[in-house]
């Protein structure tokens, strides 16, 4: 009943509170017929086991996704939770994890209503004592709480499961509310009936890449543990770039997701909408809503790719993003070793996309919707970047992956982990960079950001939801045409920097373009 649902809220003062609810509770059973008493003292006990579930499940999904567990949307993300730890500790250790989970699950469940069952029978063991207890611990209530008495500066006076159980009441609730109205939110759209030659007509001829860097966020460039080394990189790439000929532009985007669920923040930057559950994803997904890169399919001026090497399954959203062709962790012909839950380095990645997309001859230029996965948690082992000509069909990462940090010796350890993050954003930005000096041409427009930040064990508990993201080209029209964002030169976003919403982004770009808007409403 005094279960926090926070990690720091587990404190002695917690648990030295008194519960109104155990009071009422006691008070009913009392009052009934042996019957009646045991049936409702044992589904009070699995109600309370229940609601321990959920409080776990919170500061689960508090410590990796920097929110509650959702009752309506979230169960279908123990199953990407349980692949996850598959990934990154073995198929033995997932196994014997889910199986434990349950075990462990249901033991809450009947020892709590075996419990609330043989107290309801202690009580009535004595029932004068018992009435005469529940009276003074109700009156000691009713007192504590009329004064406001506390105790470390918790409140005495509990009424913790009643509160729970209101608000949870209230998520379901909005949660299914939100369906409708966003549904409708879908359908309207500013750019979804532009004719297709009005649409970001100031980048014909551009080979256009979109990047989402796994896990960039600003705790990467400001943090004091990972900043240092992540900051160099950006500052080395930046001069490389300048060298080659490119110049950058960066700022801040706030994210809506945080810790995980990458799809999230994918869907938001290119559909221009606030995509942070699961249930809008799957809206938007179904909907005809114009994603940033199916702008330039619809123009029919571009042909469209993704470089998926997360996808290992299925991937229908393909249809939603516009992209004519994808190629998934199957079909880059990778012969390497995973890395943790990456199935393939951000190099090879790349190397991949010269391989299969960017080096052919083309009638029309290109436009890639590429997701770099190598920072992805729990960042170990981490890939090293090799010789370009070297990469052959992967199998050179078999030794670094082999001598690399193990994710046992990272995953529980904050400051390892820190480390290790950082070093990952540090590789994933240097491959990005490293092709765009080795491939790109003068037509070449590189769009890069992150989608998240990371957990809260390597971002903090207080951080923000900010991502960088930054815009790369050699012909200098197209930085001209974001000159009013005022963003920061080169890669590495000042921290005064221009910060929008992510859902924001989408428009802001397609308006810089040259895009006409043409609202649809539905």
């Amino acid at each position: 009943m005094l279960l926090p649902n926070r990690v720091a809220a587990l404190q002695v003062n917690r648990f030295v509170r008194l519960p109104g609810e155990a009071i009422i509770g006691a008070a009913v059973l009392l009052a009934l017929p042996k019957r009646p008493r045991i049936a409702l003292a044992a589904l009070g006990g699995t109600l309370l086991g229940a609601l321990t579930v959920v409080n776990v499940l919170d500061i689960g999904f508090m410590e990796y996704l920097g929110r509650d567990f959702n009752l309506v949307l979230d169960w279908g993300l123990l199953d990407d939770a349980q692949s996850y730890l598959a990934d990154s500790m073995g198929k033995t250790t997932a196994v014997a994890a889910a199986i434990g989970v349950v075990v462990l699950v249901v033991l809450v469940l009947v020892l709590m209503a075996l419990a609330a069952v043989r107290l309801s029978n202690i009580l009535v063991l004595d029932h004068r004592r018992a009435t005469r207890g529940t009276l003074i611990a109700g009156t000691a209530w009713i007192t504590c709480s009329v004064l406001g008495l506390q105790y470390a500066g918790i409140p005495v006076a509990s009424d913790r499961v009643g509160a729970r159980l209101h608000s949870e009441a209230r998520h379901v609730r909005d949660t299914l509310r939100d369906e409708a109205a966003f549904g409708k939110e879908a359908r309207s759209d500013t750019f979804g009936n532009t004719p297709a030659d009005q649409l970001v007509p100031d980048l014909r001829g551009k080979d256009m890449i979109f990047t989402f860097i796994e896990s960039y966020g600003r705790s990467a460039i400001e943090d004091p543990i990972m900043a240092p080394g992540v900051d160099k990189t950006l500052d080395v790439s930046t001069k490389a770039l300048a060298k080659a000929g490119f110049h950058a532009k960066s700022g801040w985007l706030t994210s809506a997701t945080y810790g995980g669920s990458s799809w999230l923040g994918h869907s938001t930057t290119m559909s221009g909408l606030w995509v942070d559950n699961q249930q809008r994803y799957r809206t938007v997904m179904a909907s005809d809503h114009l994603s940033l890169t199916k702008a330039f399919q619809k123009t029919g001026a571009w042909d469209t790719v993704g470089i998926m090497p997360g996808v290992q399954k299925g991937w229908p959203e393909a249809k939603f993003y516009g992209l004519d062709k994808v190629y998934n962790a199957f079909q880059m012909g990778y012969q390497g070793p995973k890395f943790s839950w990456s199935t393939m380095p951000d190099q090879y990645a790349l190397e991949a996309f010269q391989k299969l997309a960017h080096g052919k001859d083309r009638d029309k230029p290109l436009m890639s919707e590429i997701i770099l996965t190598s920072s992805h948690q729990p960042w170990a082992p981490i890939p090293k970047m090799v010789g370009w000509d070297e990469l052959g069909d992967g199998s050179i990462f078999k030794g670094i992956e082999e001598s690399g940090t193990k994710a046992a010796d990272v995953i529980a350890d904050s400051t390892k982990s820190r480390q290790e993050y950082g070093k990952s954003i540090q590789y994933s930005v240097t491959a990005l960079t490293q092709w765009m000096e080795r491939y790109a041409s003068d037509d070449t427009v590189l769009v890069f950001l992150g989608d998240h930040q990371p957990i809260a064990r390597v971002s903090g508990d207080n951080a923000s939801r900010d991502v960088p993201i930054s815009i790369v080209a050699k012909d200098p029209k197209v930085l001209d045409k974001i000159a009013s964002w005022n963003w920061t030169d080169g890669l590495k976003p000042a921290h005064n920097a221009p910060v929008w919403k992510m859902s924001s982004f989408r428009d802001r770009f397609l308006t810089a373009y040259g895009s006409t808007p043409n609202p649809k409403n539905d």
